[in-house]
């Protein structure tokens, strides 16, 4: 979910929008809203720790884990499918080399997306990961289902026009979204609040959570909170980057506070310390764990 987009420009593209004449204020009484007493166990492209990012193995293995949350990172290929990946590129997690953009959906198919794991880290290799495919979105809910919850992220979309119908027209398919947050099987997030308004816009019942970048140590005023929670239930942002005086913040605004990857046991009890509502971990294992030993 790594983006270089500091807030500052997120607002300014927002405000200029807003002038263009495009309503990126929903109504407050439009939002569907969560449970914010409930600590949220993201699996970050599945229980990434373990297995390669976003494959069947990996997601697999973060429901078995107990996360609330199965994470996708969408991408679009040049013959307009979904597929669960984090880059632009194919390079890093295959065995390939280009932009989804310009590669069709059986050219993605036909690359090796579990070795490179293997590789990077010998003492997690597993023989079962070599040859992994990459999935497509609509695999992905047709293997998990309706029992499963997916907090799904349009990455770069101003590369991919229409990825948002798409996703919106695979999750009203599966019967996925709600007509309210508790109800709604997804979280949608996004850096851009372009993205954001063209989702809410196709149907108003998702929630939506707002990512932000920051170079710097966050801040964030009022007046930015009050304009997020317009047409989002909850904020992103690297948990490297913000403290308890910016959670705290967040949720006097009764916006739900999801940071990002949080992966050792000693930074998941001090964003709980600092009242966050849930977090992305590539080891859902480990968090589930640290938040039983807080009910206990």
């Amino acid at each position: 979910m790594k983006k270089v987009l500091s807030f500052t420009m997120v607002l300014m593209t927002f405000l200029f929008t807003m002038l263009a004449g495009t309503n990126l204020a929903f109504a407050a009484s439009e939002q569907p809203t969560l449970n914010p007493n409930r600590i949220l166990n993201v699996a970050h492209r599945g229980a990434s720790g373990h297995a390669p990012e976003h494959t069947m193995i990996a997601y697999e293995l973060g429901e078995e884990m107990h996360g609330d949350y199965i994470e996708l990172d969408l991408q679009m290929t040049k013959d307009g499918v979904l597929i669960a990946m984090h880059d632009e590129r194919v390079d890093r997690t295959t065995n390939g080399t280009g932009y989804v953009k310009d590669m069709t959906l059986a050219e993605i198919k036909a690359l090796d997306a579990g070795s490179w794991f293997n590789e990077k880290y010998p003492d997690k290799a597993d023989p079962d990961f070599v040859g992994l495919e990459v999935p497509t979105l609509e695999e992905v809910v047709q293997e998990f289902g309706r029992g499963s919850r997916y907090y799904i992220e349009t990455k770069s979309p101003e590369v991919y026009p229409g990825m948002e119908a798409e996703l919106i027209r695979i999750l009203e398919k599966y019967k996925l979204l709600g007509v309210n947050g508790p109800s709604s099987k997804v979280l949608l997030q996004s850096f851009s609040p372009q993205s954001l308004q063209i989702l809410h816009e196709l149907n108003p019942n998702v929630p939506l959570v707002q990512l932000i970048s920051y170079k710097q140590p966050a801040t964030i005023t009022d007046e930015e909170l009050e304009e997020i929670k317009s047409y989002a239930v909850g904020i992103g942002a690297s948990h490297t980057k913000i403290d308890q005086a910016y959670v705290e913040k967040v949720r006097a605004h009764d916006l739900l506070m999801h940071p990002y990857t949080v992966n050792t046991r000693a930074d998941m009890e001090k964003v709980l310390d600092w009242g966050v509502t849930g977090m992305f971990t590539n080891y859902p294992d480990i968090l589930n764990d640290v938040l039983k030993g807080r009910n206990d």
